[in-house]
């Protein structure tokens, strides 16, 4: 408890917070925040915030992973940062309690502005940009196909484990279901 504040003080932070679209996990990060000193410095105007802008080329050749080369790669041009830009699709095939397979899946989404994995190797650099929305679903992206030693055909994935963020591969021949959707351009 503050000696400081009064409660009706900290109410109106809480408030504030709120209306700015804080959630109770980033007050948390606020709280812990080791800069938090200089937001007295904007709120006195002697200093300013620049918003970090993250511009991803997605027209530069993918990571491959080791026993890995890359057969198909859609070049994307240079991105923007701004998850409201990421679209997460299902096949009408993937929904209630449906499946498709991979390779159906894959000549579905050649119709549509599927990101590459240039995208998700960027996240995993930055993981604080990932939406928490995105959590319990395993993002995939479909602009970038990987053909393993064994002969099979990848894509690779974004997944939550409980910990952090992690990259993973699927092959194509598996099932895909409501928890797989593919990270495209939105509107």
């Amino acid at each position: 408890m503050s000696a400081t504040f009064s409660v009706g003080q900290m109410n109106q932070l809480g408030d504030a917070l709120e209306l700015a679209g804080f959630t109770p996990d980033e007050v948390t990060k606020l709280r812990n925040f080791p800069h938090l000193k200089d937001f007295k410095k904007v709120i006195n105007g002697h200093a300013q915030i620049v918003v970090v802008k993250h511009v991803i080329d997605l027209d530069v050749a993918p990571h491959v992973p080791d026993n890995w080369k890359v057969e198909n790669h859609k070049k994307g041009g240079q991105l923007d940062w701004d998850p409201e830009k990421i679209q997460l699709y299902l096949s009408a095939e993937q929904q209630d309690g449906k499946l498709i397979k991979g390779d159906k899946l894959r000549e579905e989404l050649e119709t549509h502005p599927v990101y590459n994995a240039n995208l998700l190797d960027y996240l995993m650099a930055h993981p604080e940009l990932i939406p928490e929305s995105w959590k319990g679903k395993a993002i995939f992206f479909w602009g970038t196909i990987y053909r393993y030693s064994d002969g099979g055909l990848y894509v690779r994935y974004l997944f939550w484990n409980g910990d952090s963020w992690r990259w993973y591969g699927r092959w194509l021949d598996p099932d895909f279901n409501s928890s797989n959707p593919a990270a495209v351009a939105g509107k």
